[in-house]
């Protein structure tokens, strides 16, 4: 028995729960209660929650800005307003001969 709590499930007083008791308690009365052990499910699953959610938020607007980037370069060329031309002119490298 190393341990306090061993030490109350066995039914005996660590001393220095001992020494907090008034004199002239009847030990055959005394109910020692225990805090219960910190369950850390919660904070886990909190912050779980919020990077999902973060993550979500994030590509939906992702999604958003394409959608209005698209839409704004549509709205543009249809209107004259923006036009873009893709050059695809390679170089050839002509090999010399001396």
């Amino acid at each position: 028995m190393q341990l306090p709590e061993d030490q109350i499930r066995a039914g005996h007083i660590p001393a220095d729960l001992y020494r907090q008791i008034p004199p002239g308690t009847d030990m055959r009365r005394v109910v020692i209660v225990q805090e219960a052990p910190r369950s850390y499910k919660g904070p886990i699953v909190l912050t779980l929650v919020v990077l999902t959610g973060s993550v979500a938020v994030l590509l939906v607007i992702a999604f958003v800005v394409q959608i209005v980037a698209g839409a704004a370069v549509a709205v543009l060329s249809a209107t004259g307003g923006l036009s873009y031309t893709i050059n695809r002119t390679s170089k050839r490298k002509t090999l010399r001969s001396k």
